[in-house]
């Protein structure tokens, strides 16, 4: 199946690492014919065990272009409650009006119930929930289209499977999944369809080998979720194929 985006503007957060789900997405759409602004923030990814390098960004913008279509990036911290609508802004200067938002910036650190306070739950609802809806507001406001408008958010399952040990991710990341049902039924109207996926365990370089043996030998195609998964599905529902799905989570999992 072809799948033409031409024409079509979409912005993809969390796009800081080359070997994370934000930069596949970033491919699949520009492979696809879309333009592309993607958003980042180095210094949460400075403080992650992973890390990220200072030419990462540059890096993607550069192979996004060479496939022949406009490619913008803006370093954004969108625990700022400002954040989600200057990035907009800057979308608007600098392509036009987006079609496609796909909501894939997040926080997640560890703590569990005995550990989890109020500043590691309010760092974790400022980006992982509040510009989450924030960005879908901004999204909206700006549509002017009669159909074609696609918001698509990344889940992380926190409705199919517990996740010890993650507290305030898991309740922030579990909002996503009740915003996707009330906004596609909000927006249907003008013309947009709101979706999740739930891409399961992928394997974006923070698995050490044993827990990444662990779960692959718990799907059925015995292997670990890839970021190109979840691209290419995320691809599919911006797509004028996917028109007829919306309010759904989509999970993605491998059969995990």
């Amino acid at each position: 199946m072809q799948i033409d985006l031409s024409g079509r503007i979409a912005v993809v957060t969390g796009a800081s690492r080359r070997v994370g789900i934000g930069a596949a997405v970033a491919h699949r759409l520009a492979a696809a014919g879309a333009d592309i602004f993607v958003t980042y923030f180095r210094p949460y990814d400075a403080s992650m065990p992973w890390g990220s390098r200072d030419d990462e960004i540059e890096a993607l913008l550069a192979e996004l272009r060479a496939l022949g279509v406009r490619a913008y990036g803006m370093e954004a911290n969108l625990a700022q409650p400002s954040g989600p609508a200057h990035v907009m802004d800057a979308v608007s200067g600098l392509l036009g009006t987006p079609a496609i938002l796909v909501n894939n910036a997040c926080v997640s650190e560890p703590g569990d119930i005995l550990h989890v306070d109020a500043d590691q739950l309010d760092r974790h609802y400022a980006v992982n929930t509040r510009a989450t809806v924030l960005l879908c507001q901004e999204f909206v406001r700006r549509w002017t289209g009669e159909r074609g408008g696609r918001i698509i958010s990344v889940s992380s399952g926190q409705s199919y499977s517990a996740m010890p040990g993650e507290i305030a991710y898991v309740v922030t990341k579990a909002a996503i999944e009740a915003l996707t049902l009330t906004l596609a039924a909000e927006v249907a109207g003008r013309g947009i369809t709101v979706n999740a996926i739930d891409p399961g365990a992928t394997d974006t370089g923070w698995m050490e080998d044993d827990l990444r043996d662990h779960i692959a030998a718990r799907t059925y195609l015995g292997r670990i979720g890839l970021p190109t998964d979840a691209a290419n599905l995320i691809c599919f529902l911006a797509s004028e194929q996917g028109e007829w799905i919306t309010g759904q989570i989509i999970r993605s999992r491998g059969g995990a």
